[in-house]
């Protein structure tokens, strides 16, 4: 007899529509993906928050980025559990200055979203925070792209994913992994 947990059937799939994302923006206002139409996709980034230096590789690039993403129809969010106070910290530190920034992500959210939880073990983390995630959303609001991580490192690079959705487009791919 197998003592194999049955396989998990509620996390976010590709194909699936996308989990309902609703977080105020560092700019202003509220960010809801249910209101985002992009040409290509959004770019949902989940990020662990001030204390990762990792993230905030991740982040700069994407602001230093930010114009040829969108002249491939992608338009980027990056969204933490962080505090409104450690949000404007980490974009004044970091020079953020054109990257959309949400925060507040619950940790209700973080868990619809399939993200892997943890709880701080520094001064400096938060005591709960989100491991990173990136999503490519097709603008029928479905889960096209997924990457979840359980730490840190071994995020998907930019390059490679602005070169995978060359191909996918030329050849029609569709999103896997929905079996």
């Amino acid at each position: 007899m197998s003592t194999a947990s049955p396989p998990v059937t509620d996390r976010v799939r590709p194909r699936q529509p996308a989990p309902d994302l609703s977080v105020p923006l560092l700019s202003g206002g509220t960010y809801r993906l249910a209101d985002q139409h992009p040409d290509g996709y959004t770019m949902v980034v989940f990020f662990r928050g001030l204390h990762c230096p990792v993230c905030r590789a991740q982040l700069s690039e994407l602001n230093r980025r930010l114009d040829e993403l969108r002249e491939q129809g992608i338009e980027v969010v990056a969204v933490s559990g962080e505090t409104r106070e450690r949000t404007e910290r980490l974009a004044s530190e970091w020079k953020l200055d054109r990257l959309p920034l949400g925060y507040g992500l619950t940790e209700q959210d973080m868990r619809r979203w399939g993200l892997f939880v943890s709880h701080g073990i520094k001064d400096d983390e938060p005591a709960l925070f989100s491991e990173p995630g990136l999503f490519l959303i097709a603008p029928d609001g479905s889960v096209y792209y997924e990457s979840i991580l359980s730490m840190p490192v071994g995020r998907p690079r930019i390059d490679d994913l602005l070169g995978g959705l060359k191909y996918w487009r030329e050849h029609d791919y569709p999103a896997r992994g929905e079996a």
